[in-house]
């Protein structure tokens, strides 16, 4: 079959027919997903009911897969696949616009989920980082330049009851190491602190306006999952908002992390 490319918006996704998963994946075939995902950010394959080994060896394409979390279960014979299961609502903290991990010192890149069992309801949105970033005033993309903020974990030890808060410094702007284009690099109010070298009440304005300014509904994709789906997503460019609105039903997701680099 031949490999088809749609975008899902006008500004963040694209669904990718004409490829099997759970087969091996050739040279030729990555490098047109690779390409589409760097143009995109975000990729989705309907209908893949992608098996534990298969969504290993798709990962392990695309870098090194993390192994170990001790927020998720993981799956017994594949160390670096863990499963993403129903969180009480009052807890989770994904239901807020972020990028994974972003309190860590080396954030991972990309993070695929395969989808197992799907209540209704239970959708994530993506937005576009890219242009998040390059819809700014060139006033305000001067004012930002260089800036750091200190992002937290506060959000996830407040749902794991743990009394220890990662923290790390990153810039607000980062350039993509693939592509060389520039991203916001921000998130909710919980999460990115102030700005170093300024007060949090000179921070807090500005962050809350980069972090507002990312999620319009024009920069926004809305993913209704359905069981079977894969979903693909950068770090580097993207943020993503998974939405808690089917109660105590179950939701099942296999998750794969690749390891990033320092942002820059």
């Amino acid at each position: 079959m031949t490999i088809q490319i749609k975008p899902l918006t006008g500004s963040v996704g694209a669904a990718i027919t004409g490829v099997n998963l759970n087969d091996p994946i050739n040279d030729a075939t990555f490098e047109v997903l690779h390409q589409a995902f760097l143009e995109h950010g975000m990729l989705v394959f309907r209908g893949q009911f992608l098996q534990p080994a298969a969504q290993v060896a798709f990962a392990r394409l695309w870098g090194t897969p993390v192994q170990g979390n001790p927020l998720l279960k993981g799956l017994a014979e594949f160390p670096e696949l863990f499963q993403v299961t129903k969180i009480p609502k009052e807890t989770a903290s994904t239901e807020a616009w972020h990028s994974d991990s972003i309190y860590t010192a080396v954030p991972p890149k990309i993070s695929i989920l395969s989808a197992v069992t799907i209540p209704v309801g239970g959708d994530t949105m993506w937005c576009n980082q890219y242009l998040s970033y390059e819809r700014l005033s060139p006033t305000l993309k001067r004012l930002i330049e260089g800036l750091r903020a200190t992002f937290s974990g506060g959000r996830l030890a407040r749902m794991t009851g743990s009394d220890k808060v990662p923290t790390a410094v990153h810039p607000i702007v980062r350039t993509h190491p693939e592509t060389g284009r520039k991203a916001l690099y921000v998130g909710h109010p919980d999460t990115a602190l102030c700005i170093e070298g300024m007060t949090e009440a000179e921070s807090r304005p500005l962050l809350d306006f980069l972090y507002e300014h990312s999620t319009t509904p024009d920069n926004v994709y809305r993913h209704m999952w359905q069981e079977g789906d894969v979903v693909m997503w950068d770090n580097r460019n993207t943020m993503h908002y998974a939405v808690h609105d089917y109660g105590n039903a179950e939701r099942v997701l296999n998750r794969v992390t690749l390891e990033g680099d320092v942002p820059r």
